[in-house]
């Protein structure tokens, strides 16, 4: 465990000290960049540390770090800060993913779909009911189908789980 710290610390400095100087050498290169790569950045780190270390619930916080990271790049490029009003709802989904995320790592994938899958599903339904109401309305009025894919999807895997279960 140690060993696998120690070559995962020194990874990630050489590739942020490479990353600094070359944003000290070549300014330009970094011009799109922007504060919420640091929380993108962060959050895969979590997500590398989790694969590297095996330890699965770090992909937790590494999911709703670079979430949060996405969204807020989104928010910052378009300048449409208003839709915090229901961009919000995506925070459980990172929440699932990074728990669907852990069980994979943790190889105990069929005890954490559930709980993930519900996450997701819940996300989905509040993004969807609040984005409707606060600006979303072109966009579900275009793309509600996805939800009932989704939802299908989600049914069809318990389904599937269930029965493998029984057999």
């Amino acid at each position: 465990m140690k060993k696998k710290s120690g070559i995962f610390t020194g990874i990630i400095m050489i590739l942020l000290g490479g990353l600094f100087l070359a944003g000290e050498l070549y300014p330009e290169i970094f011009s799109f960049w922007s504060w919420p790569f640091i929380l993108i950045g962060l959050g895969v780190m979590f997500l590398l540390w989790a694969l590297i270390s095996g330890t699965g619930g770090l992909a937790i916080p590494g999911s709703i770090l670079s979430g949060l990271g996405g969204i807020f790049y989104y928010q910052e490029l378009t300048q449409n800060w208003d839709s915090w009003a229901y961009i919000w709802a995506l925070i459980p989904g990172f929440v699932g993913i990074g728990i669907l995320l852990k069980g994979l790592i943790d190889k105990n994938f069929k005890d954490t779909t559930n709980a993930a899958l519900t996450l997701i599903i819940i996300s989905a339904v509040l993004f969807f009911a609040f984005g409707t109401q606060f600006g979303l309305q072109s966009y579900v009025m275009t793309y509600w189908p996805i939800l009932l894919i989704l939802l299908g999807l989600v049914s069809l895997v318990k389904a599937l789980l269930k029965k493998k279960e029984q057999i």
